[in-house]
């Protein structure tokens, strides 16, 4: 072979070097998803649109967080978990797995959309967006006595199933523990192959029995009054926060066994909680 040859061969070689590179995956696609049943409060949220959602619940993350959370309800991840979830994810940010992205989905309610269940054995459902082999799903609910308007915490946890599987079904049958009121079923799946990515989800639950703050109430339409209405006052210090209530400024209420003092007078409305609209309560 002739040198002339020889060279042509070799340049040929190294210009279609880049188009066999790019025709090799150089790592596996990522996985995504979350629970479906029962319903994630991204997932829930989602199905009820990101631009106008039916809950308060859900409304109030959206002012949070945005929509774009939402849209994205199947990557509540962190890319670099490996099995390090307690060490990354600090007490009151286990929904959104500690990212800013997510953060509406911390905040602390009683109203989020929840699946009435009892005690015993439940289907729990994960709707995975792209499946991959070789993983752990580990369970956890929280704990008797735990109050839904509370920041939820690692210790509020109390591990109720654990799988370790190839190719997943994506359904277990998990015996749930007796509770009472409003709880969530916490979810962790940490990928194994070759990634050490883990996606977390909260699912609201609700057993029944009223063991936990519930909904705020609606208020109960009243007759006229035969005559005219007082002027609204500022309520008590230590009144309980209540929507579609007149609040002035300087007024003080609590809410989730916290106080706050009123900062611009204004009609609440559901979704506009203390903790969630900073521009209208202080802390005290």
């Amino acid at each position: 072979m002739t040198l002339r040859r020889t060279t042509a061969i070799v340049i040929a070689a190294l210009a279609g070097a880049p188009l066999l590179l790019f025709a090799l995956p150089s790592s596996p696609a990522s996985a995504h998803g979350t629970m479906s049943d029962p319903a994630s409060r991204v997932y829930n949220c989602w199905r009820e649109g990101p631009e106008s959602p039916d809950s308060a619940a859900c409304r109030a993350a959206v002012a949070a967080g945005g929509t774009q959370a939402l849209y994205d309800w199947n990557e509540v991840s962190l890319l670099e978990a490996g099995g390090r979830h307690q060490q990354l994810i600090p007490d009151g940010k286990l929904c959104s797995a500690g990212r800013d992205k997510y953060r509406g989905l911390d905040l602390p309610r009683a109203d989020w959309p929840a699946k009435h269940i009892s005690a015993g054995s439940q289907t729990l459902r994960y709707h995975a967006t792209a499946p991959h082999l070789y993983g752990k799903f580990t369970f956890y609910i929280t704990r008797a006595g735990w109050s839904p308007t509370s920041p939820l915490r690692w210790s509020d946890l109390v591990q109720i199933a654990e799988y370790t599987q190839n190719n997943p079904s994506w359904a277990w049958n998990v015996n749930v523990p007796s509770r009472s009121g409003r709880h969530v079923i916490y979810s962790i799946w940490q990928r194994f192959n070759g990634s050490n990515e883990a996606f977390y989800t909260c699912s609201d639950v609700d057993f029944g029995g009223g063991g936990n703050p519930g909904p705020n109430p609606t208020p109960t339409a009243t007759s006229t009054p035969t005559q005219p209405p007082p002027t609204t006052a500022p309520p008590p210090p230590g009144g309980t926060w209540q929507p579609n209530t007149a609040y002035a400024v300087g007024a003080r209420v609590t809410y989730g066994g916290l106080a706050y003092q009123c900062r611009q007078a204004h009609t609440s409305l559901p979704g506009w909680e203390p903790p969630n609209v900073a521009a209208l309560w202080l802390q005290v």
